[in-house]
Formats: structure tokens, C-alpha cells, sequence
């Protein structure tokens, strides 16, 4: 199932350029605030039913943000692959600039969706338009359009390898980790080559395995592109392995060096695409950075991140991982009690996913090492809330 507000911004974003309309004439029109107007379509804010009939009314969209509102269904993701198809077969070429098209907007899509959906609930749909790719592949149609359907596949792979990941399920991701290499190194795509790597990194770190996550989040910065994404993700990426690794000298110098990336990048128009680094995220991977290394200024980072992110409201898994964060600061300083109840929110959001509860195990494992009444409660919270996997 995707968020619907990741796919109410995605279609007033589009419906706003088609008409052509600056923030503020959209605006005037629907009686609205600008920044308003512009949270909404960033994904900052969420929409309600209310206010999609009145931007409807405002586009001449005939009820389309309306739609975006209701859940997503397997009939509905049936639907869309059917109207991928057909406008597929009414062209002249089997593969067409506009499926092509329609394929990248769902990719995108589904990548703005990871941030708010479980995996379990994504996975279907990434499977499912990866299979339609794969129909692709031997049609008739143009080395170009060969190349860019190729590029569309491997952004899928590399989702559905990550969504894999999020619920433990090593093979599998193994395999769609090699798919999306293999698609990259025969489309010379480095951002996805790169992205290969520093996902990767992240599995063997959450493995244990610290200094392979740093050597491979290094060889993605190497074939990473200079001004992408994945340069600055991977370069985070070594950051977390240094502090697991106790190295805090290299935590600090690989941190200043995200920072100086992150700092050369104008946020993006949609900060919630999982492929498209946000500088807003370099305060969050300092938190966890600094928590992992043991270093005292994780508390007050953490602290910081987690105002920031329910301000915005719309990264409500970050949220939980910052709560980790703090938790684990709090270990550090000597206030269990307070890491427990910061470990409970996290664990309680229901936002903690397979591949990340080894930072809440950690926590739950500190604040029972300390031997104060709330390890208990905690751990009763971690029982009942512990996310399933799909082996």
C-alpha cells in the first residue's frame, strides 16, 4: 500500500506544472497559503479530503488528488500496470516515450513511498512493475529507449533488494542486489552502481560485519558521481561504520565531510524520495553517528533531530530511529530511565522495520544491564511490538 500523500504530492505537483501555475497562483485559486500550498506538495504536510476537493476544483482536476486519497489496492495497482499497458500498445512503437515515462513516475513514486510504508505493504507493488520491466526487455524498440527501460529496472531491483533488507531476507536481496549492479554496469549508470554498494554497506553493518561496511560505503564514493546522491549517502555510511569500529577521529573527519557534501546540495523537491539525499538528513546521521561512537554531543543532536522531524511531520520511521538514537546517547550519560521511555516511543510507533531492531535490541539490552525497574516494561514493549520477518 503507498502513502497517500506521497501520491497526492506526486499528482499536484503534476497537475500544478500542467497548468502551468507558480505556488502562489494555486494558491489565490484554492484560498490557500503559498507555504501551505508548497508543504503539501513536498510531502511536509498531509492532506485532507476537505482540502484535495478544493485543489481538485481549483486544477479542473475532475476529483484525480481525491482519488490519491483512498487506499491502494491490489486492483488498484492492477489498474495502473493496465494503463501502462494500454498506452504501451495504442502507440506506434512496442516500447514508447510514454510508458517509459509512466514506468519512471511509478519508480519515483514507490521511492517516495519507502519512507512511510511498511515493507511488507511496498514490496507487492515493486515486485509486481519489475516483473512488467521484465516483459519489456525483448520487445521491439529503440537502443535508447532499450537503455532507459534497462536504468528504470535497475531502480526497481534496487528498491525491491532494500525492501528485502528491511525484512531479513538475505537471499533475496542478495539477488536483486546483483540484478541492479548487473543492470548498472551494462547501462554505465554509476548513481546505481553506487547505490549498490552503500546498500550493501548498510546490510553488512547491520550484520555486525564493521569493517566491510566501510570498505564497500569507500568503493561507492569511488564510482559514485560527483554531484548525485549517492556520494554523500555512501560517505554517511562510512561515518556509521568508523563509529561502530571506535574509531571516533574518523567518525568526526568522515562527518565534516558529509556535512560539506550535504552543504553543496539545494534540498529536493521531494526530500522523502529514498534516492534523492536530503540535506535536511545530515543532522540525523550525525545523531546516529555520534550515538554509535559514544561521543557526549549525540544527546543534544538527537534531541534536535527529533524537534525537527515531528515539526514536519512526514518521516514518522526517522522519527523512531532518532528516538533510538537518543536512547542510546542517553545510555552513554548515565540516564537509563530516560534511554527506556525514548526506546519505548521508538518501539511502540511501529516504525521500527527487521533491519533495524538490532539498534532498538541494543538500547532494551543497555537499559537491562542497568537493572532499573523500567527494563522490564521495556522489555514486555519490545515483545509485543517486535516486527515480523518473511523468510
Amino acid at each position: 500500500m503507498t502513502d497517500p500523500s506521497s501520491r497526492f504530492a506526486i499528482e499536484l505537483r503534476r497537475l500544478r506544472l500542467e497548468r502551468a501555475l507558480s505556488y502562489r497562483a494555486l494558491a489565490d485559486l484554492a484560498h490557500h497559503g503559498k507555504s501551505y500550498i508548497e508543504d503539501l506538495e513536498k510531502g511536509r504536510r498531509s492532506p485532507s479530503p476537505v482540502v484535495a476537493d478544493r485543489l481538485d476544483e481549483a486544477l479542473r482536476a475532475q476529483g484525480r488528488l481525491a482519488a490519491t486519497l483512498r487506499p491502494v489496492t491490489d486492483a488498484d495497482v492492477d489498474s495502473e500496470l493496465e494503463a501502462v499497458e494500454l498506452a504501451r500498445r495504442v502507440t506506434a512503437s512496442d516500447v514508447s516515450t510514454e510508458t517509459l515515462d509512466r514506468l519512471e513516475q511509478a519508480a519515483d513514486a514507490m521511492a517516495m513511498a519507502y519512507a512511510t510504508t511498511p515493507p511488507d505493504q511496498l514490496l507487492p507493488r515493486v515486485r509486481r512493475h519489475l516483473d512488467y520491466v521484465g516483459l519489456l526487455v525483448d520487445a521491439r524498440k529503440t537502443l535508447a529507449h532499450h537503455r532507459r527501460l534497462l536504468v528504470i529496472g535497475g531502480w526497481f531491483a534496487l528498491l525491491r533488494a532494500t525492501l528485502h533488507i528491511d525484512l531479513r531476507q538475505a537471499r533475496a536481496a542478495e539477488a536483486y542486489l546483483s540484478t541492479a549492479a548487473q543492470l548498472a554496469d551494462q547501462t554505465g549508470h554509476a548513481e546505481i552502481a553506487a547505490w549498490c554498494l552503500e546498500t550493501r554497506a548498510w546490510e553488512v553493518l547491520t550484520s555486525g560485519d564493521f569493517e566491510q561496511a566501510r570498505s564497500l560505503s569507500q568503493q561507492a564514493q569511488a564510482v559514485a558521481p560527483a554531484g548525485g546522491s549517492a556520494i554523500v549517502q555512501a560517505t554517511a555510511q562510512e561515518g556509521r561504520a568508523w563509529a561502530r569500529l571506535g574509531d571516533r577521529r574518523q567518525t568526526r573527519r568522515t562527518l565534516d565531510r558529509v556535512e560539506r557534501l550535504a552543504g553543496q546540495r539545494p534540498p529536493p523537491d521531494h526530500p522523502e524520495h529514498h534516492y534523492r539525499y536530503d540535506p535536511g538528513k545530515a543532522h540525523a546521521y550525525a545523531a546516529t553517528t555520534l550515538a554509535w561512537a559514544g561521543d557526549p554531543a549525540a544527546e543534544a543532536i538527537a534531541r534536535t533531530v527529533i524537534a525537527e522531524l515531528e515539526a514536519d511531520g512526514a518521516r514518522p520511521r526517522r522519527v523512531a530511529s532518532a528516538h533510538l538514537d537518543l536512547g542510546l546517547a542517553l545510555l552513554a550519560a548515565g540516564k537509563p530511565d530516560e534511554a527506556a521511555a525514548s526506546a519505548s516511543l521508538a518501539i511502540t510507533s511501529g516504525r521500527i522495520v527487521a533491519s533495524n531492531w538490532w539498534r532498538a535490541a541494543e538500547v532494551i539490552a543497555g537499559v537491562q544491564a542497568a537493572g532499573i525497574a523500567e527494563a522490564r516494561d521495556l522489555r514486555e514493549v519490545a515483545e509485543a511490538h517486535r516486527p515480523a520477518t518473511n523468510a
